[in-house]
């Protein structure tokens, strides 16, 4: 007899551990603690907390060597950069960070842009454990008005997240940059949408030290002290069983093993991402009008910038992880006048050679524009029907293409990151670096929700997937907004609605 180190039976599996899957299984162990749950990981553990994001490794090798084995199939060499802004502005189509792999096909279609830049993660915790941790609140058109109570949610996912603006608000050039930017951009802009300290996923310890958010504290104590509770990690789900129209369970693959056994379920939360999650759904039958449709990413904009004339820094401390300690993270608010969000941090060194003395610690900072999308149908990822990718599912088909109005709110954010630079210093690059499309890492939209099952969405505004009892969907792909903002707080939040609905349905 072959024996799993799978439970035969649980209320609840959800695939995927990013914060969308913890936050199902946090709420669900708050609120439903005699369910019994099982969430199941592709990657494996890399860090110390499951979850726990690797920037808080202290060991440079044991972190670069976490961010290899999240890479799945196809990890960097062991030369390749550990630092998430080493090689960030690289001009280059398939771009590709730390901690992540590319789709190695199908990400351009003939006549098409694609995603050259698409990529994933496969790791406890996914894209969460190498995060920058910026989680702004939507605003204007980013804001989902179907969502009854969305700001309560937001407050909820903050909580869940450890969000906080304040951390890294008073870094010694924190203020000069945000008051530079204010000066030059805020004026008719309403009060909660200035330049503001960006909202981070991150808390200091009591001796100073920076600790990023990942899935681990989306988890917390109450779920990994939950009995009724299990991560199992190099586990791949490859459908989700049905029968008369309900969930009744899971198939998984034991990647230590290749065994596959089934789990019984009455409820599946589905929490991949915004690419696999459809992949999902598909594989198991689940063909609605609207999976893989209004494929969203950020057309994405970047600069550099030398602060002038600011104050002598002191050192930046190694615990702080590098990046921040200085000059802080500031926010440029989306709003619909100006649809694009921005974001200013320190870089750890300049981009390009500087002649002279060298620059001022924190005083090297790079800025990020990103665009909101131009929704379209069009704009999907579609599945093969005779090639499967590495773990046997349909293979991905990127369908994609930058429409004329988003090439107008290119120019648009183009502009008005220069204006911002040269509001804060001196200019180092030529002019800005437009990314390759899927360099944001922000996909959305793939398994949206709506008000309706009239074919142009996936789930109702709980995240239930319309005409199937008990399968749910979460992540990034829930949102059917077209947002400029990091999304990972809007999707977290709706997590929470979610998983408040079925906590109700498991009473």
């Amino acid at each position: 007899m072959v024996h799993s180190r799978y439970p035969r039976c649980v209320d609840v599996a959800i695939v995927g551990s990013g914060p969308a899957g913890a936050a199902y299984a946090r709420i669900l162990s708050e609120q439903a603690p005699h369910a019994t749950i099982a969430v199941f990981e592709a990657g494996p553990v890399v860090s110390d907390p499951p979850g726990a994001h690797v920037r808080n490794i202290a060991d440079p090798v044991q972190r670069a060597r976490a961010q290899r084995r999240s890479e799945g199939p196809w990890p960097h060499t062991a030369a390749s950069p550990a630092d998430p802004l080493d090689d960030y502005a690289a001009d280059r189509e398939r771009l590709v960070r730390p901690g992540t792999f590319l789709l190695p096909d199908g990400w351009r279609q003939p006549g098409e842009d694609g995603l050259p830049a698409a990529a994933m993660s496969s790791n406890a915790g996914g894209m969460a454990a190498h995060w920058t941790g910026a989680c702004p609140r939507p605003g204007g058109s980013e804001r989902i008005p179907l969502v009854p109570g969305l700001d309560r949610l937001l407050t909820e996912a903050e909580r869940l997240l450890g969000v906080s603006a304040k951390v890294l608000a008073d870094a010694p050039l924190a203020g000069e940059v945000r008051a530079r930017l204010g000066a030059a951009l805020d004026a008719g802009r309403p009060e909660d949408r200035r330049v503001q300290p960006m909202p981070l996923a991150v808390r200091r310890t009591a001796d100073g030290r920076l600790v990023w958010s990942g899935s681990d504290v989306v988890f917390g104590e109450v779920t990994r002290t939950n009995p009724n509770f299990g991560l199992f990690d190099e586990s791949v789900v490859t459908q989700v069983l049905l029968r008369d129209g309900a969930v009744r369970g899971v198939t998984v693959r034991d990647l230590t093993t290749g065994a596959e056994h089934e789990v019984a379920a009455s409820s599946v939360v589905v929490a991949a991402d915004s690419l696999r999650t459809p992949q999902l759904l598909h594989a198991s039958g689940v063909r609605l009008p609207a999976l893989g449709r209004y494929l969203n990413d950020q057309p994405q904009v970047v600069l550099a910038v030398r602060l002038r004339d600011v104050p002598a820094a002191p050192e930046a401390d190694p615990a702080d992880g590098g990046i921040t300690a200085q000059s802080g993270v500031s926010w440029v608010p989306f709003t619909d006048d100006h649809p694009f969000h921005g974001q200013v941090m320190q870089l750890d060194a300049s981009p390009v050679p500087i002649e002279g003395d060298p620059p001022a610690p924190g005083s090297i900072v790079g800025l990020g524009w990103f665009c909101a999308k131009d929704l379209q149908a069009g704009d999907r990822v579609a599945f093969s029907d005779t090639e499967t990718d590495h773990h046997g599912l349909p293979a991905l088909r990127i369908h994609y293409t930058l429409t004329a109005r988003d090439h107008d709110n290119l120019r648009a954010a183009r502009e008005a990151i220069v204006e911002a630079a040269h509001a804060l210093g001196d200019v180092l690059d030529p002019e800005p670096l437009t990314f390759p499309p899927g360099a944001s890492l922000h996909y959305q939209g793939t398994v949206r929700m709506g008000p309706a099952d009239d074919g142009t969405s996936v789930c109702d505004p709980a995240s239930r997937v319309w005409g199937v009892r008990g399968l749910h969907v979460a992540g990034n792909g829930v949102i059917p907004t077209a947002t400029a903002c990091n999304p990972t707080l809007t999707a977290v939040a709706l997590a929470v609605a979610g998983a408040r609905a079925l906590a109700a349905d498991l009473a």
